[in-house]
């Protein structure tokens, strides 16, 4: 299993042993049972990025125009809370919204199917007919999937509406993002935070700023290939890269604009 999850993370594929196990009797109902839930990796990981390419922006635009280490920490830590409590709100909002879709259109299915079962019907044949499945096979198949009403509901809502079967929470989307974007979104700012604590410990924090946020962004990079199905190293090197484009731009902005800071 562990030898399996490391191959998936750097994109190799899975050995014919290891699918072999998995597509034995024994291996199909132990994967069938095993009901997926709602992950939160995908939203820790996008607010890790957010968090760790704003916050190091901030820092490099400060350092562009040259402003003092405690405008650097000031601005540094606004935008860690309030960019960081914007995007947990949004992913909250958006994933209640869709949750809110979601049932919205499950409600109006078991109505449809209600009011209008025959039509309904035809609706599953269509589709099962569309999988290849001709008259009795069809017909049965029909009859089954129709015999049951919270059965016949899921058919509709993942075959005919497109709705995956696992909801989310909502709640613990936002916190996830909230949590990430401190937590990895403060990292640019450990040099400057040393400094202040201890002043003079570190006589380049804007170069060891720059270490420590291109070592932030392999890391989330790694975690964002596994998300993704990507590989490790491209993973790693393409938020590495463009997370120090917006760096990049935003130090040149900073240069730019030095003259009214």
């Amino acid at each position: 299993m562990i030898s399996r999850n490391i191959d998936r993370l750097l994109g190799r594929p899975e050995s014919k042993r290891d699918l072999e196990g998995e597509h034995t009797p024994d291996g199909v109902a132990e994967r069938l049972a095993d009901q997926p839930t709602g992950s939160h990796l995908g939203d820790f990981v996008y607010g890790a990025i957010d968090g760790t390419v704003t916050t190091f922006a901030v820092v490099a635009g400060a350092a562009g125009a040259d402003l003092g280490a405690a405008v650097v920490i000031i601005l540094g830590l606004s935008n860690l809370f309030a960019d960081g409590f914007s995007m947990a709100v949004s992913n909250y909002l958006g994933s209640r919204a869709e949750q809110d879709r979601q049932s919205q259109a499950r409600r109006e299915e078991e109505r449809h199917i209600r009011l209008m079962p025959e039509g309904e019907k035809e609706e599953i044949r269509q589709l099962f007919r569309a999988k290849g499945f001709e008259g009795d096979d069809l017909e049965r198949a029909v009859e089954v999937i129709t015999s049951d009403e919270e059965r016949w509901v899921e058919m509709m809502m993942s075959e005919e509406l497109g709705f995956a079967p696992v909801e989310r929470s909502p709640a613990r989307a936002g916190v996830a993002t909230f949590i990430a974007f401190l937590v990895v979104g403060a990292i640019p700012l450990i040099s400057y935070l040393v400094n202040l604590a201890f002043p003079g410990a570190i006589p380049d924090a804007f170069l060891v700023s720059i270490v420590l946020t291109a070592a932030a962004f392999l890391l989330v990079g790694a975690l964002k290939a596994a998300v993704v199905g990507q590989g490790v190293v491209r993973g790693s090197i393409e938020t590495v890269v463009l997370g120090g484009i917006a760096a990049g731009l935003a130090f040149v902005v900073g240069r730019l604009l030095e003259g009214i800071a």
